[in-house]
């Protein structure tokens, strides 16, 4: 397949050239692209630890490790995605809702040109704007959300844009199918008896961190698969679903996770879905001196190249 792939590392080393995700070309076009990498270094609202704005550069440096075939899968990425790595899309520091609009608008020539985007953020406030862009192009789409916490809060000290509160917003202004919904992995202390009860009653489906572990992996998927259905599906991945054992650098770490391996078994079950766009969230490099959720981070949104991939290989084969 012609296209745009990465530099082969048998033939330069990975250390050598600019840190793009997994060495591919810095272009911004659509023509000729499957799949843009995309940075958002947006962390304005975060309300704990900042510095998610690093996270793009991170998982961007430890990529170059990463190969081109999913033996798991069984695809060859580049022989039927044509890929490159977009660059960041500009923000405004200190002002989410500049930024936002910022984000939205950087968005949209990538989707109008028929790419399917990969974000790297970014705190997961940056998730509004994207879904905005999504559903302009897309209409409302199906969210599948991985994180520890639902991100359907109201308001932070009298604001209502903050990373606690994306999915509370997206339901408002119709951007999601909410009855295609699901969010996954959420666990830890919680302010009320009731928090919970406010996704499911916005018509999210939940599935718990300790609900998911004792029903096992292979539950989930089917709840995934089963909820999504045929609807177009966003995938957001908050790291901090993986439990901070495996992904330390994250802005709201809660123990209890999922493990590393479970995390790629998860995202691998996604395959057949109708997969419009995706966002990776919330990685702090500043509290991840070995890298190792950088390079999770990094495996994680090769896996969600790979079902691009994956699904347009199953196309050609008819």
């Amino acid at each position: 397949m012609k296209g745009y792939r990465p530099v082969d590392p048998r033939e330069s080393p990975r250390f050598a050239g600019i840190k793009t995700f997994m060495r591919l070309p810095h272009v911004k076009t659509t023509e000729g692209v499957d799949v843009a990498i995309v940075g958002v270094p947006f962390d304005t609202g975060a309300s704990y630890r900042v510095g998610a704005r690093f996270g793009p550069e991170a998982i961007r440096s430890v990529s170059a490790l990463l190969r081109h075939h999913n033996e798991v899968l069984d695809v060859s990425i580049f022989d039927h995605c044509s890929v490159v790595d977009y660059g960041d899309l500009p923000v405004n520091p200190g002002y989410i809702e500049d930024s936002y609009k910022m984000i939205e608008g950087g968005l949209l020539p990538i989707l109008d040109g028929g790419v399917t985007p990969i974000m790297l953020g970014g705190d997961h406030s940056v998730t509004l704007p994207e879904l905005r862009a999504m559903a302009k192009t897309h209409g409302p789409v199906a969210l599948i959300h991985f994180d520890s916490h639902t991100d359907t809060g109201d308001k932070r000290f009298g604001r209502r844009y903050t990373h606690g509160t994306p999915f509370r917003r997206a339901v408002e202004e119709e951007l999601i199918l909410v009855d295609h919904s699901i969010q996954a992995g959420m666990r830890g202390s919680v302010y009320s008896r009731d928090s919970l009860d406010d996704a499911r009653k916005m018509g999210f489906d939940l599935v718990t961190s300790v609900e998911a572990q004792e029903r096992g992996i292979d539950e989930l998927i089917r709840r995934i698969r089963d909820r999504a259905g045929d609807a177009k599906a966003f995938v957001s991945f908050d790291i901090d679903f993986v439990d901070p054992a495996y992904a330390p650098g994250t802005g709201t770490p809660e123990v209890g996770g999922f493990t590393s391996r479970e995390a790629l078994r998860v995202v691998r079950g996604l395959r057949d879905l109708d997969l419009v766009g995706f966002d990776l969230v919330e990685v702090l490099p500043q509290y991840d001196p070995s890298q190792i959720t950088a390079l999770l981070a990094a495996n994680i949104v090769y896996e969600f190249i790979s079902l691009i991939a994956l699904r347009k290989k199953y196309e050609s084969e008819g």
